[in-house]
């Protein structure tokens, strides 16, 4: 199969799109598919062995200088028809995405959407009001010229079809369970992720350090629990705030992570904070989970189709520091929970391999063909 993808956001930005999208290109082209990946500004010319097109874009600011707006060209359109793609696959259609759908809509193409980011949540913390309504009918509409849309996790499936969206499936969640495992803690992380205190007790994050993320929720555990470390791992646009607002506490700040680094600080920690409450699914608290480090998460958004309270982590209500402080000292001090929870979600995220949710996108692009050729303007089914 020929699949043209135009996404919002790829290489050499790190997030869980990305990690979805590239993790889904190596097992596509494993499976014997043919990628052409059309995205913003300064991707790399190829990824697992399919081409990929640099839009020009703009960044966004000053709400979100990181992410950068693809704009539309003629040539993409060119770069498509050379391409003869059986079906169109556009990521989280904003700007780039609903060029994608309009070239696709043009030639007459299956188009299969996907929904990963809470736009409307987004808007909220960014402080642009102005948005929310505008915003929920222009993700309805859009997504609503696709064949199928997938969401990432059953609350984002139920989400979606609360804006209004149609004809919406489940995109299975996955996580590479040989990188992330227990036996990559190492005594030399958990030293520097302690800043040296590697008997302390230690909380880690791992994410973009954005405002929407609610990291500062974390001063109230790292200051009222004893002696307790946190490392935030990670880079972003809230990043000199964070610095100074957790100036004086026992934090460490890393940087971004990948490979076999961000494995072992995983793995090195005793409990993984994430305090998110905008997370669609959620794969950083899943890369903990399968190093066997048992998260805390928020009661929101993808997060429960992940976490299952008190049985592979633990959860707090969005907004209520003290239960979050009291959720994350539990774990933390309790070793005897804190090995039986972190054990059930090193076995729960075995059960979920990047190949087989792969295969699962392959027969839902299948599906959106069959659509195509029954339904056209697409309807339900």
């Amino acid at each position: 199969m020929r699949i043209a993808v135009f996404t919002e956001t790829f290489l050499p930005k790190i997030d869980g799109v990305v990690t979805r999208l590239v993790r889904t290109l190596e097992q596509l082209a494993a499976l014997g598919h043919e990628a052409l990946i059309f995205a913003p500004h300064d991707p790399p010319e190829r990824y697992a062995g399919h081409r990929v097109v640099r839009v020009p874009a703009l960044p966004f600011r000053p709400w979100y200088p990181e992410l950068f707006l693809g704009l539309p060209r003629p040539r993409l359109g060119r770069e498509l028809d050379r391409f003869r793609p059986d079906i169109v696959h556009v990521v989280n259609p904003v700007v780039l995405g609903l060029w994608g759908t309009a070239l696709a809509k043009q030639r007459n193409l299956p188009l299969l959407a996907s929904y990963h980011t809470d736009i409307i949540q987004y808007a909220r913390h960014l402080k642009l009001p102005v948005l929310l309504e505008p915003g929920r009918r222009f993700l309805r509409d859009v997504h609503n010229q696709a064949h199928v849309n997938l969401c990432t996790s059953v609350p984002m499936v139920n989400s979606a079809r609360g804006l209004g969206i149609q004809r919406v499936r489940l995109w299975p969640k996955a996580v590479d369970t040989e990188l992330f495992h227990p036996d990559r803690k190492t005594g030399a992380m958990r030293e520097r992720l302690t800043d040296g205190h590697p008997d302390a007790p230690l909380m880690v994050y791992v994410g973009r350090l954005s405002y929407e993320k609610r990291i500062d929720w974390l001063y109230a555990p790292v200051t009222q629990l004893p002696g307790v470390r946190l490392a935030l791992i990670g880079s972003g646009p809230a990043e000199a705030t964070l610095r100074q607002r957790f100036a004086g506490t026992n934090t460490v700040f890393t940087g971004y992570m990948s490979g076999p680094d961000l494995a072992a600080a995983y793995a090195s920690a005793d409990v993984f904070a994430f305090p998110s409450d905008t997370e669609t699914l959620g794969f950083v608290a899943m890369e903990a989970m399968a190093c066997g480090v048992p998260p805390v998460g928020a009661r929101a958004g993808g997060i429960p189709d992940v976490i299952r309270d008190g049985e592979n982590g633990l959860m707090f209500t969005p907004g209520d520091l003290g239960d979050l402080t009291d959720k994350l000292g539990r774990l933390l001090f309790d070793p005897a929970l804190r090995r039986r929870l972190g054990d059930q979600a090193r076995a729960d995220m075995e059960r979920f391999g990047w190949r087989a949710a792969t295969e699962a996108l392959v027969e839902h692009y299948r599906k959106a063909i069959r659509v195509k050729r029954r339904f056209d303007p697409p309807s339900r089914f």
